[in-house]
């Protein structure tokens, strides 16, 4: 690289050490009388005297002169136009990624707009609920490996204990609320069987996005117990069933089968494999992810509640509402402090207790209506299922944006 410099009597080189590289300039002219240059000592300079030229040849890092001449200063000025777009990519990509924080208030959002309106979630009809699921799982694969779901096998301490609280804890409240429904605050019995019909289900797959936002390591456990709960569902909510509200219902095995392979195996073993062989998309996907997510989570929040508005608003409905909420507080309470208690001193019992009250406090409240719609001829059964499915998802999102706040 040449360097041209104006006639001057004086020249001072500084030379710093980091970055070295050779650098070459050419005065084509006489030297100068008075030339210093600043080296440092474990440093040599070599001098090259030729007719009407001088050749420092050095390591250095950068040259600084004191004359008005700075090579740094154009190359930032050239720099800086490329940079601006750059920056702005940047934050794009950071504000797509910290999308899932607005994910409570897009709920509550939801929520309102279904009430005040609810055509605008009616659309989001129940066969849509098995794809929009999938696609969180999709999302939760992509960001995992399969090294984490082999960690999560490894700690079958926390999977039974997940199961316990899916079918053993929360059928127990569920049994209790249903009781002070009909004996203490005079609801029909219908809407007592209803609630303890919700707490016979399975997990929500719900669970597993909420424990992937706020521990994202903890997902792959909260996958392994919502799956587990879920497969053993089909033997295990008609035996609940029968055992709280005195009548046997039939569960299709089949369709529990393909429901569990199409929402959590199918989609997790996708991003899985896509995450591992082809990294390039899932770097190139991933930003777009959590925004995605939100908007899937919304209907999924919004829709129970505008297509069954009406079972609501009905004359039961406040009170019913009150009871559900009370009894999936103290199904995420529950879940949280008897977590503590039984790994009490476990190196990550926080980010455990977090996950097994989502475990205990969602479930799959659809699976519920579903059932209740089917097999139940007195429509109150089905309110406290459709009820829930609104309550469990805003209570476990609110308690996303709580503890991932008391994280940071």
């Amino acid at each position: 690289m040449a360097l041209h410099t104006p006639p001057t009597s004086h020249l001072h080189f500084q030379i710093r050490r980091q970055n070295l590289s050779r650098i070459r300039y050419r005065l084509p002219y006489s030297p100068p009388p008075n030339l210093t240059f600043s080296v440092p000592p474990s440093h040599s300079l070599r001098v090259s005297l030729r007719h009407h030229s001088i050749t420092p040849l050095c390591r250095c890092a950068s040259v600084t002169s004191s004359d008005s001449f700075d090579s740094d200063s154009d190359q930032d000025y050239a720099s800086q136009p490329h940079q601006i777009p750059q920056q702005n990519k940047v934050a794009f990509l950071e504000l797509l990624k910290k999308s899932s924080s607005f994910l409570p208030h897009v709920t509550i959002a939801s929520t309102l707009l279904a009430l005040v309106f609810p055509p605008s979630f009616t659309w989001f009809t129940n066969r849509y609920y098995a794809p929009a699921l999938g696609f969180l799982m999709f999302a939760v694969g992509v960001n995992s490996s399969e090294k984490d779901f082999l960690e999560a096998f490894k700690r079958p301490a926390a999977i039974i204990a997940g199961y316990i609280g899916q079918f053993v804890v929360k059928p127990l409240l569920g049994y209790v609320f249903g009781i002070i429904s009909v004996s203490l605050f005079g609801l029909p019995t219908p809407v007592g069987a209803g609630i303890m019909l919700v707490s016979c289900v399975s997990g929500a797959q719900l669970s597993n996005y909420a424990t992937f936002l706020t521990d994202p390591p903890m997902a792959p456990l909260s996958i392994v117990m919502t799956s587990l709960s879920t497969a053993t569902a089909v033997f295990v909510t008609p035996f609940l069933s029968l055992l709280l509200i005195g009548k046997r219902l039939p569960v299709d095995v089949k369709g529990m089968i393909s429901s569990i392979l199409q929402i959590v195996v199918t989609p997790i073993v996708t991003g899985l494999l896509l995450n591992r062989f082809l990294p390039q998309i899932c770097n190139a996907i991933r930003p777009f992810l959590p925004p995605l997510s939100v908007l899937v989570t919304a209907c999924c929040v919004g829709a129970p509640l505008a297509i069954n508005i009406e079972s609501v608003l009905s004359p039961f409905g406040l009170t019913i509402l009150l009871i559900v909420t009370t009894f999936h507080l103290m199904a995420f309470i529950a879940g949280y402090f008897l977590t503590g208690i039984a790994f009490y001193g476990a190196p990550d019992v926080k980010p455990l207790q977090r996950t097994l009250s989502y475990e205990t406090g969602m479930q799959s409240s659809l699976l519920a209506l579903a059932l209740a719609n089917r097999f139940f001829q007195d429509p109150l059964v089905g309110v406290p299922p459709a009820i829930s499915t609104v309550i469990m998802s805003l209570m476990g999102f609110s308690l996303v944006m709580v503890w991932t706040k008391r994280k940071e």
